[in-house]
């Protein structure tokens, strides 16, 4: 082998190199994603927020702020972090109102401090009550902390879960009833994460519902229906559809996945990422 050879071959191994850099760069799109830490429970902090990074996420939900340094290191957002109360215990009871409103102020205070955009609260289980009467209690606790969230510029999130398989008796468990919440409450900080594996099983429609509440909806959250798993053909949801819906309305919040894989995570997060790319 002469020098020239040598080098045209070292040539040719720099742009295959290059060429193989290019086309692994992550896909962007019009969205920005995220991914629930609980999801991958098994794999480190670092690990996940290091794959979720090349895989081009740009953010990690549901981690409290503890773990905001590790996540912030990878060039990431703590997208979605605890606010204030449980599923089942939170702002349509009266008598949790001023315990919620020191959570939320204090949680509210380290995400402004750390740049975080959203917390995420309930309305909390029926337990008997009317939803009319739990809605005026979540309206009236909620109202004491939205003035708050204003002035640091954090958005109160919130969730819409399903009351028929995972969240037995769950009050804000239509959209409509989430809608009339944020309507009541009237603050540009007090919006819903909307969660498409939950009001799939709910109430289906889910494009057209999310064309006609965008406004009053800050984050999203998905998953595959039946099982809460992959998004791949084994669901039953069009997910590319569904982002290109959301993209369309200028969305500038974040979607975060929420499902459970059952095969590789990381490829199954990576496949879920480029299904959303719009």
């Amino acid at each position: 082998m002469t020098r020239r050879t040598i080098l045209t071959a070292a040539g040719g191994a720099t742009l295959a190199a290059a060429a193989l850099a290019q086309t692994t760069e992550p896909k962007k799109g019009r969205l920005k994603q995220s991914a629930a830490r609980w999801c991958y429970r098994q794999m480190s902090l670092d690990d996940l927020c290091s794959n979720a990074a090349k895989i081009g996420l740009a953010g990690i939900d549901l981690v409290g702020h503890e773990d905001w340094p590790t996540v912030q290191k990878y060039g990431l957002t703590p997208a979605m972090t605890p606010g204030a109360g449980t599923i089942p215990d939170c702002w349509n009871r009266t008598e949790n109102h001023d315990r919620l409103v020191k959570e939320m102020q204090e949680n509210i205070d380290r995400a402004a401090a750390a740049k975080v955009p959203n917390v995420i609260t309930f309305s909390g289980n029926r337990r008997g009550m009317a939803d009319d009467v739990g809605l005026e209690n979540c309206v009236t606790g909620l109202n004491r902390v939205k003035k708050y969230a204003e002035d640091k510029g954090v958005t109160i999130c919130v969730e819409l879960l399903n009351s028929k398989v995972n969240h037995k008796d769950y009050m804000c468990d239509h959209t409509a009833w989430g809608v009339e919440l944020v309507k009541r409450v009237d603050s540009p900080k007090v919006r819903l994460l909307y969660d498409i594996y939950h009001m799939q099983i709910m109430e289906g429609d889910i494009i057209s519902t999310i064309r006609q509440n965008i406004q009053y909806i800050a984050h999203f959250h998905t998953g595959g229906v039946p099982g809460r798993h992959e998004l791949d053909d084994t669901q039953e949801l069009l997910w590319h559809a569904i982002a290109n819906a959301i993209a369309d309305l200028n969305f500038q919040g974040f979607i975060a996945h929420e499902f459970i894989p059952i095969h590789d995570p990381m490829t199954s997060l990576r496949q879920a990422y480029e299904e959303c790319v719009v």
